[in-house]
């Protein structure tokens, strides 16, 4: 039932959220065993890893508008199931931030002015990167997200390791990008934070949704083009 794929991008976006948005909150600096940025990206990796072993096989655990829409651009999943499967991600990301707040705001001395790991350009990013530099990031970023998911999924590819090819290559992203823009290649995950810090972070989301998701057609589209596989719809799987 398309209920039940729904719900799992819902529950998978919601523990990518959480769980990796969390890192950078709650543990990236703690004093003296901080995580750092290998550890947030590490984080942000193994989300993917898990909740793709766990509903991979329920719902192609895309977790993220971005591959959603590159999948469809590459012909692995069907047009009229976009605009659901996004709905349930962003849902599951607010509902992921939601938890962190109640977590992070039960600290003396919180504050959303920190940023709430949200994504940012300029006076905003970690880096102080302007604009046309988080752009691109982001594109390149993404389309070689959805590359390596599309290559990792592919009926020819080694069976069962798409899980981990996907995690180590969001890992990688990150590891790369943090210092741009803070990491997006996820419309979703940049959304649930700016609705909470609201301000700087609602005005510059634009970039964390146009970005990622021509940069998920661009990878899509190329590595339709690149593959030998026969055309029609696929589900996109992990």
């Amino acid at each position: 039932m398309n209920a039940k794929k729904y719900a799992a991008e819902l529950i998978g976006t919601f523990w990518l959220t959480f769980a990796g948005c969390g890192s950078a909150v709650l543990a990236a600096a703690f004093p003296q065993v901080g995580i750092g940025l290998l550890g947030v990206a590490f984080t942000f990796g193994l989300s993917v890893v898990t909740m793709a072993f766990a509903i991979g096989h329920i719902s192609g655990c895309h977790l993220n508008p971005a591959v959603t829409v590159g999948l469809a651009a590459g012909g692995r999943f069907p047009s009229s199931q976009i605009v659901p499967y996004i709905i349930a991600q962003v849902l599951g990301a607010i509902l992921g931030a939601a938890v962190l707040y109640v977590i992070a705001s039960g600290k003396a001395g919180f504050d959303l002015a920190g940023g709430f790991a949200s994504n940012g350009y300029g006076d905003h990013s970690p880096g102080k990167y302007g604009l046309m530099a988080g752009f691109v990031c982001e594109v390149v970023m993404t389309a070689m997200f959805l590359f390596v998911i599309m290559g990792a999924t592919h009926g020819k590819a080694p069976a069962g390791f798409a899980p981990l090819a996907i995690g180590f290559a969001l890992v990688m992203i990150h590891l790369v990008s943090i210092p741009v823009t803070n990491t997006s290649v996820n419309p979703a995950r940049s959304t649930a934070p700016a609705l909470f810090v609201g301000g700087w972070a609602v005005q510059q989301l634009w970039l964390f949704w146009v970005a990622p998701l021509i940069g998920g057609v661009i990878g899509g589209v190329v590595y339709r083009w690149l593959s030998d596989e026969p055309a029609g719809i696929v589900e996109g799987r992990t």
